[in-house]
């Protein structure tokens, strides 16, 4: 009973710190919930073979409460771009499917691996500032916004993120305004999150390696306490942003990103 309940107090802990940083650094809490996660199932002793695979599919799960609950603040302000959306969803519904195939065949190790690599992609992008030159506000042709919908899921979905880091760029780079590009952006997460999450159900069925509080890849302790106490504390980083250098926060986020993208590479 003590280990069951310093493991859920673990995932309290960790919704809390997912919520905070999501809030403060104003990305989707992926980027720390899918190394919290792995850290926490290899100290539960689960294979290494599932790990990442739960640790992700589990992200996305979250992301689908968390994401919706986001979309609709973002909706009710009239900043999400309605027809951009709805140009991207295909793409981005077929990518999130075809991101979780691709992880499926990928050993947990390696894809732990590609996800730190990933993280520290993005570690170099915050600490350099970089932002794409933005164009005329003109919705780009269909194949265009299909395309980048397939990339942005795809990505997104491997690695059990939001798809903020690869869509709010590409709608700047659209013409979006920052407000515009992140609220679309929210609402793009949720179809990611909906059909990833559901692809990693269906992968990890009747899986003789996964925990029996775990449906697939999902482990519904973690998602339920991860929502509880994530949405809550997003609240309390956004206070904590707005009165925080923004510098200060880029460069803290990216130290971050660094240390988590190389413990996975060095593990």
């Amino acid at each position: 009973m003590s280990a069951l309940a310093m493991t859920l107090l673990g995932y309290w802990l960790l919704g809390a710190v997912a919520g905070t940083m999501a809030g403060l650094f104003g990305v989707g809490g992926g980027l720390i919930i899918v190394p919290a996660l792995a850290t926490a199932f290899t100290l539960q002793g689960l294979s290494p073979d599932v790990v990442m695979h739960l640790a992700i599919g589990t992200s996305l799960a979250t992301i689908v409460v968390t994401g919706t609950s986001s979309t609709l603040g973002h909706w009710r302000r009239g900043s999400i771009n309605l027809s951009w959306f709805l140009a991207l969803l295909p793409g981005l519904m077929a990518g999130a499917i075809l991101g979780v195939l691709v992880a499926g065949q990928l050993a947990g190790p390696l894809l732990g691996t590609l996800f730190g690599l990933f993280v520290l992609s993005v570690a170099v992008k915050m600490a350099l500032g970089f932002t794409p030159s933005p164009r005329q506000s003109a919705q780009p042709p269909r194949y265009a916004m299909v395309l980048a919908g397939s990339v942005i899921g795809g990505v997104s979905a491997l690695f059990g993120i939001g798809g903020g880091t690869l869509a709010v760029p590409w709608l700047s780079r659209c013409g979006a305004s920052v407000t515009q590009a992140v609220a679309t952006s929210a609402a793009c997460g949720v179809p990611i999150a909906l059909f990833g999450a559901v692809t990693f159900i269906w992968m990890g069925w009747n899986n003789s390696q996964l925990p029996s509080w775990a449906t697939g890849y999902v482990m519904w302790p973690a998602f339920i306490i991860i929502v509880m106490t994530s949405i809550p504390f997003a609240r309390l980083g956004v206070r904590l942003a707005h009165r925080l250098p923004s510098h200060v926060l880029r460069w803290a986020f990216a130290a971050l990103l660094t240390v988590v993208g190389l413990k996975f590479l060095l593990s």
